[in-house]
């Protein structure tokens, strides 16, 4: 069954995202009482009468205006027009009919696409307000939804009306089996350029402004190298700098895209070197056991010599001590260098973190590590390895059944991993190793 996609536009702050969030049946979007909260388009998949439906939550359309993020989010808007099947037009029946209402009920009627027309703010049980039957001006078919976003009621003639206008056509969607690749950093890294450099079009804001993506943008990709999900995240500040509830939000939802995700490009600015912060975010990444690739963003604009990239990469080793698994490569978004390359890296360390060794082969690995290198002892009691076994992948994870746990020290689980490295390869991908003895409850899965 064809999905229907459904674009929410509308004025800055008449319940868009209230309304988007409430379909979701979660916090998707952020809501907050601040005009122009909701920056980029995000997207979100639901159901209503077993018919699927992908709906659009875009920044409010301000007509005329010369503000730089003001005219960016109503370029957005159309975007997400451009890709609609239907659009839900939100007004507010507290501000009544505005002259920006009309000039957008203008540009949708010139867009040729269904459009149903929601009044809201509508939250009294009663009588319709006569500031209601204003919106009839507007021109559009059919009477306007009344609507109240924040409690929900009218949402399901909303999504009846939608369906009816929905094109009733189209091919089975097939399952996404894209690569899941999440883009992350600091404010002001280049995520959003690197996307837009990829997409060949401005399908996510980008400003010199830092912290302008809020959200976490799902982009879908396909191209000679495969299919894949690029996830825009919101810029991750140092923990003190979060200081409103807005970035609170998008640092949460940051997380949430790295757990989400199959890939994460981790973006850092050659200008600014490796800091702290780029740390941190890193480690977002390690943490979560995903496959990684560091990408020094900008090196357009460093000036170099032959020791540039040897220098750089001992810097960035150094600070990521912890995921020396992680490949390199340098790449200007603006410029387009080297950025095919990414797709080529993103195949490999998504299949090396997919990768499953036999239990068989695994043994002959640790007997030959074993033999090398004894195992530790302590107070006269030697640590025995009976055998491993790989039990999932995405991280590749494997248990190694020991006669006691306590004995198998960190620094021999590092040499076992880096046995493992040696002869597999797991580039780009973290290793989890788990230790259990005689007696253990079985190992289920898990961090």
């Amino acid at each position: 069954m064809a999905k229907t996609v459904l674009a929410i536009v509308g004025r800055p702050n008449v319940g868009k995202s209230t309304l988007f969030n409430k379909l979701a049946g979660e916090r998707v979007s952020i809501v907050e009482d601040i005009p122009g909260i909701t920056r980029d388009r995000i997207y979100f998949d639901t159901e209503w009468n077993g018919r699927p439906i992908t709906v659009i939550d875009t920044g409010g359309i301000e007509p005329k205006t010369d503000d730089i993020i003001l005219s960016k989010m109503k370029m957005q808007a159309e975007l997400a027009i451009e890709t609609a099947d239907v659009i839900a037009f939100v007004c507010d029946v507290r501000a009544g009919l505005t002259a920006a209402d009309r000039d957008i009920a203008v540009m949708l009627i010139k867009s040729g696409k269904p459009v149903v027309l929601c009044v809201n703010k509508i939250d009294s049980i009663g009588s319709l307000p006569m500031e209601y039957y204003e919106f009839y001006e507007l021109g559009f078919d059919g009477d306007p939804i009344a609507l109240s976003s924040l409690h929900g009621t009218g949402t399901g003639d909303l999504l009846d009306r939608v369906l009816e206008l929905a094109p009733s056509d189209g091919e089975e969607e097939e399952e996404d089996d894209s690569i899941k690749v999440a883009v992350i950093g600091k404010p002001n890294a280049g995520k959003s350029s690197i996307i837009n450099k990829i997409l060949g079009e401005d399908r996510v804001i980008v400003s010199d402004i830092p912290g302008t993506t809020r959200d976490a943008i799902d982009t879908k990709v396909e191209n000679k190298y495969g299919k894949y999900t690029f996830i825009d995240t919101a810029g991750i500040r140092r923990q003190k700098k979060v200081i409103d509830r807005v970035e609170k939000y998008s640092v949460l939802r940051s997380h949430s895209a790295v757990e989400r995700a199959d890939v994460c490009l981790i973006m850092i600015d050659a200008t600014a070197g490796i800091t702290e912060q780029d740390e941190k975010i890193a480690g977002l990444s390690h943490e979560a056991g995903k496959a990684a690739i560091i990408v020094v963003n900008k090196w357009d604009l460093v000036e170099k010599d032959n020791s540039s990239v040897k220098k750089f990469t001992d810097n960035i080793r150094e600070a990521l001590a912890y995921m020396p698994y992680a490949p390199i490569i340098f790449v200007s978004a603006k410029t387009g260098q080297r950025v095919d390359k990414l797709f080529e890296r993103i195949n490999y360390v998504n299949e090396q973190a997919c990768m499953r060794i036999s239990t068989g082969m695994l043994n002959d690995v640790l007997n030959d590590a074993v033999s090398r290198v004894q195992p530790p002892t302590d107070k006269g009691k030697r640590l025995k390895i009976y055998y491993m076994t790989q039990v999932s992948t995405k991280p590749p994870t494997f248990v190694i059944f020991v006669n006691d746990a306590e004995l198998f020290h960190f620094s021999y689980q590092r040499y076992i991993e880096n046995k493992l490295r040696e002869v597999f390869g797991f580039s780009g991908t973290p290793i989890r190793i788990v230790v259990r003895q005689k007696g253990d409850e079985p190992y289920m899965g898990g961090k």
